[in-house]
């Protein structure tokens, strides 16, 4: 059995896009823990909309969630579009994630200890290039990359528990 040149190169890639889903994965959750140390983070769709209207300038990452139950919700794709375009014209990177649980778990709950609304996440830093991250640098590669190839919004997975 030969393998054609392009054969390999496919090959390769497949296994260079995984691993570079999995660090992505990893850098998220790491990034998403220190920034909620930080208190960095903004959490929900609604107050994630505020946040980008009044200060976008100090946004510096944007996580959307969704999953299977979510999926039908028209109104939520709509905040969704219109949050990637917020994004899109304000250079702020997006990632989807597909584990809105597990994203919820990591930002934890409101004052009455119910979930958060993870739907939305972003990551603000006041003064802008004031906090620096490795996580956050990792996610910044990981999307630039993702676009060289015209994925716009790349999904990560989330390292298991």
């Amino acid at each position: 059995m030969t393998l054609e040149l392009e054969e390999i190169r496919g090959q390769e890639n497949a296994l260079d896009t995984t691993d570079r889903v999995q660090i992505a994965g990893t850098a998220l959750e790491e990034l998403l823990v220190s920034a909620k140390k930080q208190d960095y983070l903004t959490v929900g769709v609604y107050e994630s909309a505020k946040v980008m209207n009044v200060d976008a300038d100090n946004v510096a990452f944007c996580v959307l969630a969704t999953d299977e139950e979510y999926e039908c919700d028209i109104a939520l794709q709509i905040h969704f579009t219109l949050i990637q375009a917020f994004c899109f014209d304000n250079y702020i990177n997006v990632v989807r994630v597909n584990d809105i649980e597990r994203l919820a778990d990591l930002v934890g709950t409101d004052e009455t200890g119910e979930p958060k609304d993870a739907h939305c996440i972003l990551v603000t830093s006041p003064g802008a290039g004031s906090w620096k991250d490795p996580a956050l640098d990792k996610l910044h590669l990981f999307c630039e990359e993702s676009r060289s190839v015209y994925d716009w919004v790349p999904t990560i997975t989330l390292p298991e528990r």
